[in-house]
C-alpha cells in the first residue's frame, strides 16, 4: 500500500513546532530560536533533522535530561574567543547564542571563536555557519555526538558523526553552505528509511562480525547497544580512504571537547556507567571569520561566484544531468517547500497527533 505523504504550509510547521517547545516549558524566545532551526532543515530539504525530531526532543525533556530552560553561562573569555557552559540545555539555543557571541567579536577583531560544553541535540550545523554568512562572514560550526561512528579498522562506535559545517556569502542569489556528517551517513537517514520500511543501502553501516549490515529496524536497535557502527567517509579500511572521514571526525571531537574541558567518546552516549538516561554532554565550536578584515566584502563575494560558476560549468559526465556546488540545492529545496509545503509522512504525523493530543495544542490545526 502506497504511504499517505501531505505537504503543510511552511509557516503552519513552524508555528506547531513553536507551540511544541512552548508547552514543554521552553521561553517564549527560545522556542521560536527552536522551531527556526528544525523549520530550516525541512525547508533546505533535509528532513533527518527537522519536524522529523520533534518528539525527540519532547521526550528527552520528559525524561528529564534535556532542560528546557538554558542557562548560557560563558566561563572563560578574551576579545576573540569564550567558552560556554550550556548546562544541558536546548542545543539550538545554545548553538544560536554562541554563533551570535563569535560573529560579535569578530566585527569588532576581525575573529571569533567559541567553545562550548554540556550541550544537547543543535539541528543542523549548517544553520549556525548561514548566520555567520548572512552577515558577510565565513561561518563555521562542529558538534561532535552520540558515539554511533567506527574509526578505521575498528567495528566498535567510538565517535559521533561530528559534522563540519562551512559557509559564506557569494555574488549569487544563495551562499556556499557545506554541511555533512564525517560519516557515510547519520542515523538520522536511517530513522527516515525506518519510516518508509526501507533497507539501508550496504556501504553505510558494519556489524560487530565486520559484515555490512542492511537490516534498517536492526541497526536502529543494535546501535545504541554498541552491535553496529556506521562507517566513516570513504568506508571501512584506507582502499578508499576511509582514513580521513576518521581523521576529519577525530579533528572535530578534539574542537567540541578539549578546548572546553568537556566530554568526549562514549561519555557524550546519553547514558551513564549503569545504564541511567543522563544529558548527552555534546560539545561545540563555532567560528566567525569578517571578511571586510581581509578583503572588500564585493571582491570575496565576486571571487567566490566565479569559483562556484566555474565548477559547475565543468564538463557533465555521462549519466549526469549538471553539477551542483554546495548549498544550491538547498536552495532549490527552498523554493519548492515554500511554494508547495514540507512533506511529512505518515511516521512524522503520528507523532505529531501524538504531540498534539498530549500537550493539548489547538492553536494550530493540522492537515491530517
Amino acid at each position: 500500500m502506497e504511504e499517505k505523504v501531505v505537504y503543510v504550509p511552511v509557516e503552519t510547521l513552524r508555528e506547531f513546532m513553536y507551540q511544541v517547545f512552548l508547552k514543554c516549558g521552553v521561553p517564549e524566545d527560545d522556542a521560536r530560536i527552536c522551531a527556526d532551526v528544525l523549520i530550516t532543515s525541512d525547508i533546505r530539504g533535509i528532513p533527518s533533522h527537522g519536524v522529523n525530531r520533534l518528539k525527540m526532543y519532547y521526550d528527552r525533556i520528559k525524561r528529564g535530561i534535556l532542560s528546557p530552560v538554558t542557562r548560557f553561562e560563558i566561563v572563560r573569555e578574551s576579545e576573540t574567543t569564550a567558552v560556554v557552559d550550556g548546562h544541558h540545555g536546548m542545543g539550538h539555543v545554545i548553538g544560536y547564542k554562541s554563533m551570535k557571541l563569535a560573529i560579535k567579536k569578530a566585527r569588532e577583531y576581525g575573529m571569533g571563536a567559541v567553545a562550548v560544553r554540556n550541550s544537547s541535540h543543535y539541528g543542523i550545523a549548517g544553520y549556525y555557519a548561514l548566520m555567520a554568512a548572512e552577515e558577510g562572514m565565513i561561518g563555521i560550526a562542529f558538534t561532535n555526538a552520540r558515539p554511533s561512528v567506527a574509526p578505521t579498522f575498528s567495528v566498535e562506535p567510538m565517535l559521533g558523526t561530528n559534522p563540519i559545517a562551512f559557509a559564506c556569502p557569494t555574488d549569487e542569489e544563495f551562499p556556499f553552505c557545506f554541511d555533512a556528517a564525517t560519516s557515510i551517513t547519520q542515523r538520522g537517514k536511517i530513522e527516515v528509511l525506518a519510516r518508509v520500511g526501507k533497507p539501508t543501502p550496504a556501504g553505510w553501516v558494519i556489524g560487530r562480525d565486520g559484515t555490512l549490515a542492511t537490516d534498517t529496524e536492526a541497526i536502529l536497535k543494535g546501535i545504541p547497544e554498541g552491535k553496529y557502527a556506521l562507517l566513516p567517509l570513504g568506508g571501512p579500511g584506507e582502499e578508499m580512504g576511509g582514513h580521513k572521514g576518521y581523521g576529519l571526525s577525530v579533528m572535530v571531537e578534539i574542537l567540541c571537547a578539549a578546548l572546553q574541558s568537556g566530554a568526549f567518546l562514549k561519555d557524550l552516549s546519553g547514558f551513564d556507567e549503569r545504564g541511567n538516561p543522563r544529558p548527552h554532554q555534546l560539545g561545540h565550536f563555532f567560528m566567525a571569520i569578517d571578511i571586510a578584515h581581509f578583503v572588500p566584502l564585493d571582491e570575496f563575494e565576486r571571487t567566490v561566484g566565479e569559483i562556484l560558476r566555474k565548477l559547475r560549468a565543468a564538463e557533465v559526465a555521462p549519466g549526469a544531468e549538471r553539477i551542483y556546488t554546495a548549498g544550491q540545492k538547498a536552495y532549490l529545496a527552498a523554493k519548492r517547500a515554500q511554494k508547495k509545503g514540507i512533506p511529512l509522512n505518515e511516521s512524522v504525523q503520528r507523532d505529531l497527533k501524538i504531540l498534539q493530543e498530549e500537550l493539548g495544542i489547538k492553536e494550530v490545526p493540522l492537515p491530517f
